[in-house]
């Protein structure tokens, strides 16, 4: 087994199409056999059985302090022909789902020494992408089936989904988005839920003050997990705050989150059991009895499936259609190069008119 710093060598990768070595995150590194990286904690033996499935190689990525995403705008904005593409800072393209590191850079005060920093100062923060703005109603989503992975809006029956107006809500009541290099595998059956994974990535919900846009990328602090059950499918959605928010530094637990927003986690629950009844469908189901988990469970649920993602772009378990061009992954079949990810994005359409919405959109639902 190579070494900590044998692994570093190994997989300096340059940035890509810049010819710069990259500064690489020791959040991403490979630990020892048996435990997760550092900053999430130890997982569960039940939930880490992936991990001795995984290689014992690690994924590095680019990540580096501060590091800022692009977005190119494709196609008919409001049609089915719409993409967000992303990119560096460098222009260089990238897949959102995979070159996007899980782990932003480890808050601290540069003027505190590190014996005097409080737990909640240094706490681990994730990258989340944004897909929906909140009080949106477009349902947009990473495609994980095309390459590169853009944003675009979900079709349906050859018609663009919307999600529709619960009384006395209007669309989505928080920035609603996933967290990269994560995997609901379709083939893992969670003890848990007893049911399988929906084949995307983890969802977050950002109960920050900000109104995001699509395709942004923040940094969240975890504050717990809700189990969905979505047409026999597990498919988790965790609560988070974006880091830059001004209420992110009182709120650490679920236990804020009610004392200081009261309502909040049960019109989540209530959104989320009710949304699709409007689509003639059944209301969706819990784990749990509807009850959230804690963050420290939510962490377990990411860090297993940070581990299902690996194996994916390693080509280790079934992708079942699922894209997996990448251009920063090491060790990863499915690597591209910066000139073949240009090549994607410009073979899409180039951005033209907006399209008219209907006004269906806005109508309310009693349910």
């Amino acid at each position: 087994m190579l070494s900590r710093e044998e692994e570093v060598e190994r997989c300096h990768a340059e940035e890509p199409g810049t010819g710069r070595m990259s500064v690489l995150s020791p959040l991403l590194l490979r630990p020892p056999l048996g435990r997760f990286f550092t900053g999430f904690g130890a997982v569960s033996a039940s939930r880490s059985k992936v991990a001795a499935q995984a290689a014992a190689a690690p994924l590095l990525l680019f990540p580096r302090k501060d590091m800022h995403y692009q977005t190119e705008q494709r196609g008919h904005p409001n049609s089915p022909d719409y993409r967000i593409y992303f990119k560096t800072s460098e222009g260089n393209y990238i897949s959102p789902f995979h070159d996007i590191p899980l782990t932003a850079e480890t808050q601290e005060s540069s003027d505190v020494p590190a014996k005097k920093i409080k737990k909640h100062e240094s706490e681990v923060l994730y990258n989340m992408v944004v897909e929906v703005p909140r009080w949106s109603n477009a349902k947009m989503e990473i495609a994980t089936k095309e390459p590169l992975n853009p944003i675009k809006q979900d079709v349906k029956k050859g018609k663009l989904r919307y999600v529709a107006n619960i009384f006395p809500h209007k669309g989505y009541i928080w920035n609603y988005g996933a967290l990269p290099q994560t995997w609901e595998d379709p083939n893992h059956k969670d003890k848990d839920t007893n049911c399988c994974g929906d084949n995307d990535p983890i969802d977050v919900c950002d109960i920050g003050t900000q109104v995001c846009s699509p395709g942004q990328v923040i940094q969240v602090k975890v504050l717990g997990i809700l189990a969905m059950i979505d047409e026999g499918e597990t498919d988790w959605k965790v609560i988070a705050i974006n880091a830059k928010d001004p209420d992110a530094k009182n709120l650490h637990t679920l236990a804020d989150v009610r004392r200081s927003r009261p309502g909040h986690l049960q019109a989540t629950v209530d959104w989320f059991r009710k949304y699709k009844v409007p689509d003639g469908k059944p209301e969706n189901q819990f784990g749990f009895n509807g009850e959230f988990k804690e963050k420290d469970f939510a962490i377990e649920i990411i860090n297993s499936t940070h581990e299902h993602w690996r194996a994916l772009v390693r080509k280790q378990t079934n992708a079942g259609g699922l894209e997996c061009k990448n251009v920063s992954c090491c060790d990863s079949p499915f690597k591209c190069s910066a000139d073949e990810a240009q090549d994607v994005v410009q073979a899409a359409p180039a951005l033209g008119n907006t399209h008219p919405v209907s006004s269906d959109v806005d109508k309310w639902h009693f349910v």
